[in-house]
């Protein structure tokens, strides 16, 4: 016959007397054992089970597309153009480009305004002083290939990629090779004078991911 004593220990009763039986194991293995016990517990809430779960249709998250601004495009005198203008000849033209859209622009093609448009004579580089006798109506500058029509389209050599908004190469300066044109016969106010050509009437852009054009850069359109 068996009891157990007010603390649980088991006891047998043999020849009349009570002999208390101990229970293999120390209190350090049964710590060790408990140890073991929560780790596969808690390893056990990962495993893989016989409760497969699915997705509900139409299950989705929201993502959003960012706006689309206008480039500007602007006159600078830096670098200082290689090529100059004469009567009959053509030079290059020095503008920046600056994107303010979150990603980059490439540019393929520009549109140019008719070959009756002249650009402005300025007597400084910072094209704030007008030079007497040169203006937008007399100087016979005007882009090169425009035609007729204002809004002709003029593939670029190379297209122009502008960096993302704060991102490197973003003002793109660009030095556009003999892409300005002196008509023979240009006013002699003209010489030694600097000039604003007539605004684009627009551009063939995209976009996109793309790698940016280092700047300086140097292009042109050749028809």
């Amino acid at each position: 016959m068996s009891v157990r004593d007010s603390k649980g220990a088991v006891h047998a009763r043999a020849g009349g007397r009570l002999g208390r039986l101990r229970i293999p194991g120390s209190r350090k293995s049964k710590v060790v054992a408990a140890v073991v016990g929560a780790l596969l517990a808690g390893s056990s809430a990962y495993a893989a089970t016989n409760w497969v779960v699915g997705l509900n249709a139409g299950s989705s998250g929201e993502a959003q597309s960012a706006t689309v601004a206008n480039l500007t495009i602007n006159a600078v005198a830096s670098p200082a153009a290689s090529n100059v203008l004469y009567p009959g000849g053509t030079g290059d033209v020095v503008l920046t480009i600056t994107n303010t859209n979150p990603y980059p622009v490439t540019i393929t093609a520009v549109n140019l305004p008719a070959n009756t448009t002249y650009a402005a004579g300025y007597s400084n580089s910072g094209l704030s002083a007008a030079q007497t006798g040169c203006s937008s109506t007399t100087s016979d500058v005007l882009w090169n290939f425009a035609t007729g029509t204002s809004g002709s389209s003029h593939t670029l050599t190379t297209p122009l990629t502008v960096g993302a908004a704060s991102a490197s190469n973003n003002p793109l300066t660009v030095t556009l090779t003999n892409d300005a044109s002196m008509t023979a016969s240009a006013p002699a106010a003209c010489e030694n004078t600097y000039f604003s050509m007539p605004s684009l009437t627009g551009i063939t852009a995209t976009g996109g991911a793309a790698t940016s054009t280092t700047t300086p850069a140097t292009d042109s359109w050749t028809s």
